[in-house]
């Protein structure tokens, strides 16, 4: 199994790959990949290798090949539809980011508290009270979700997404959540993205690119 932190990069790789493309480049070598990505030839040489993919000596990497090669491990076989648990101003963010945006991700629903928002199509997508989670979470038989809550409401929204049957879990409250084992979570902590980009800046290191 390819572990969390390739995953990362491989997504950084391709996003910088259709860069590249867009710009023209047929073929990149491993040390131009690494220094757009912020990290090693031999990383990114390992990682292309675990992916399967690899690619010539003289040439390099076959841009649009190793695109594909990306996609083939990280792309779902079909699009995934997904639920956000929360629709205040980040949920709104969040909403009105997917909309349009990927064929592959969709936000089919998305629950609040807020009874003046159940019912509501919000950035094109229906809002429904939590009474409603279990039943439209099996009958479409979703397994990811967003949490945009309060972090006073996070955990309590974690456990009943994990009693629906959800088994990913991006987490936008800046709150470590405890799950079951076997649910994955992404914690996306603003704050302290914030204070390493502060930190690095001030200490005049040098900068990196991160997926």
């Amino acid at each position: 199994m390819i572990s969390d932190k390739a995953i990362g990069r491989l997504s950084l790789y391709r996003r910088l790959l259709r860069e590249s493309a867009g710009n023209g480049e047929e073929y990149i070598f491993s040390h131009e990949l690494a220094a757009l990505a912020g990290c090693t030839p031999a990383q990114v040489r390992r990682d292309v290798m675990a992916i399967g993919y690899s690619g010539s000596p003289a040439k390099g990497y076959d841009v649009q090949g190793l695109i594909s090669g990306i996609g083939a491990v990280l792309d779902p076989r079909k699009p995934v539809s997904v639920i956000l648990m929360g629709v205040g101003n980040l949920g709104r963010a969040i909403l009105s980011y997917f909309g349009g945006r990927t064929q592959q991700y969709t936000v089919l629903a998305a629950f609040d508290t807020d009874p003046e928002k159940a019912n509501r199509v919000i950035h094109g997508c229906r809002c429904y009270p939590l009474e409603q989670l279990i039943d439209l979470v099996k009958a479409q038989e979703i397994r990811e979700a967003i949490i945009a809550v309060p972090a006073s409401e996070a955990q309590a929204t974690a456990n009943l997404l994990c009693e629906a049957g959800i088994r990913g879990i991006v987490n936008f409250a800046p709150l470590r959540l405890w799950v079951p084992k076997g649910v994955y979570v992404e914690n996306v902590d603003m704050a302290m993205t914030l204070e390493r980009v502060v930190y690095f800046s001030r200490e005049g290191a040098r900068a990196k690119v991160t997926g």
